[in-house]
């Protein structure tokens, strides 16, 4: 087999393994970053294998160096671009799933309960790390308590669930500066229905950004 046939195969490989790695970033998008060195090293490997293997009527020893060379390099920034192009997804995915946890701003709470629900703590974490990362940001926690109950003990009620998730900030590193508690307790319901399906949606804390 001349050099130059060989240059082809070598060049139909890499072509070929181009076309798996694209179908790995559309269906996982990820990139197996020593795998991608692995290939960079094969395809090294197969040039220099084209240089070495003798044969007869072959193009010149420079066309053959130059053909293996643009093999490598064409190689190299495909896997390159495809790096880029695989973290940036990644990049714009983790974006999204923060951007829609911040756009949760109501959390709810058992009856005649103060405690934050684990259903709550992936939003909560997203509100404190924007918090962290924008110390001029500043949020109010508006507390809240069904109808049940006198005025004044649904006050406190809604007092301690904003203390609650207030607590559940600055543990995550939010400043005590950026936060402000109040409660409503009764007075102002988001659903003013008189059932279990009225009250489970007035038992919440909401965020409200200043």
């Amino acid at each position: 087999m001349s050099k130059y046939f060989l240059v082809v195969y070598v060049y139909s490989i890499v072509q070929a393994n181009n076309v798996v790695l694209n179908g790995l970033i559309d269906s996982n998008k990820e990139l197996n970053m020593s795998n991608m060195k692995n290939n960079r090293k094969l395809l090294a490997a197969l040039a220099l294998g084209v240089v070495l293997v003798g044969c007869q009527s072959q193009p010149s020893e420079e066309a053959v160096d130059t053909a293996a060379a643009e093999v490598i390099e064409s190689g190299s920034h495909d896997v390159a671009g495809m790096t880029d192009a695989a973290v940036k997804s990644e990049e714009a995915l983790a974006a999204e799933a923060a951007q829609a946890l911040l756009s949760l701003t109501v959390f709810y709470f058992d009856f005649d309960q103060a405690n934050v629900m684990s259903n709550s703590y992936d939003a909560l974490q997203a509100h404190a790390a924007f918090l962290n990362s924008n110390p001029a940001a500043a949020i109010r926690l508006e507390g809240h308590a069904d109808e049940r109950g006198t005025r004044e003990y649904n006050i406190a009620l809604g007092e301690r669930r904003a203390k609650a998730v207030e607590k559940f900030l600055l543990v995550n590193g939010v400043s005590a500066s950026q936060v402000e508690t109040i409660s409503y307790g009764e007075e102002n319901p988001a659903e003013g229905g008189h059932g279990e399906g009225s009250w489970a949606k007035n038992r919440r804390v909401e965020i409200v950004y200043k």
